[in-house]
């Protein structure tokens, strides 16, 4: 995100970035900034100080209400020391005063980007993710599978599949971003991979289906699959011709 008060100077910095492969979402004032703004919506702002209606010091207030850790580098004209200690208080990860040169502008905000990103990634590997499964708990993490003392070791693919279909849990999965998501390519869909795995998974739940009574008639056919309020916590269902939905109930 480009907030700057000079329409030149933006104009400029816009098709610099875009030339090197930038997606830029550019303000003339900081209103229309905050206004335009959603959480995760860009990966780094780029901000004057001296903006009409909000300046570049509220803009970064607001920003980090809204999300904390958004680096934000600070362009301006002001380039007073006190100016650069009141930006950094304020909360910019860098201050870069004008006149400036482009190329060195991208070196700071990648180098501030790269950084970001491991952190990013260190906290993804430290994070413990976890779900639970009607009496499952499904550790993500660790690849497990538990329920009581029981405990079910999944392969990367068993968990990948799982959680996605948790991720959208209660909703119709079409089979074609099931197989772009795990396996990349949405042309697998036409093979048995999908079915294979996802019988695998079944199985792993299955303990929550065990002892369930079935809906029959007289004749002893079903009428449908489990008896109304027996239905089973949770539940990978096949959509014929459509694809899966994991139903948790309860």
């Amino acid at each position: 995100m480009l907030v700057e008060n000079s329409g030149n100077l933006r104009a400029v910095l816009k098709d610099y970035f875009e030339m090197m492969n930038y997606e830029v979402t550019d303000f003339g004032d900081g209103e229309s900034a905050i206004k335009n703004y959603h959480n995760g919506s860009c990966d780094i702002c780029l901000l004057d100080i001296g903006l009409p209606k909000k300046n570049g010091y509220a803009v970064i207030n607001e920003l980090h209400n809204v999300t904390p850790d958004l680096p934000v580098i600070f362009v301006t004209a002001r380039d007073g020391e006190e100016d650069k200690i009141k930006g950094f208080k304020a909360g910019c990860d860098d201050y870069v005063t004008k006149p400036f040169s482009t190329e060195e502008l991208l070196l700071r905000m990648e180098a501030i980007l790269k950084r970001c990103s491991k952190d990013k990634k260190k906290d993804i590997l430290n994070k413990e993710v976890i779900f639970h499964l009607g009496d499952h708990i499904f550790n993500y993490s660790e690849l497990k599978l538990i329920k009581g003392d029981k405990v079910c070791l999944l392969t990367l693919k068993e968990a990948k599949l799982l959680k996605f279909l948790y991720e959208h849990k209660n909703k119709l999965v079409p089979r074609e971003f099931i197989t772009k998501e795990i396996w990349g390519d949405a042309k697998a869909a036409n093979g048995r991979s999908v079915d294979v795995f996802l019988s695998k998974v079944r199985k792993h739940i299955k303990s929550e289906q065990e002892d369930i009574p079935e809906n029959l008639n007289p004749e002893g056919r079903k009428r449908s699959k489990y008896k109304a309020g027996h239905e089973p916590k949770v539940e990978i269902i096949n959509v014929h011709g459509a694809g899966y939905m994991l139903a948790i109930r309860g």
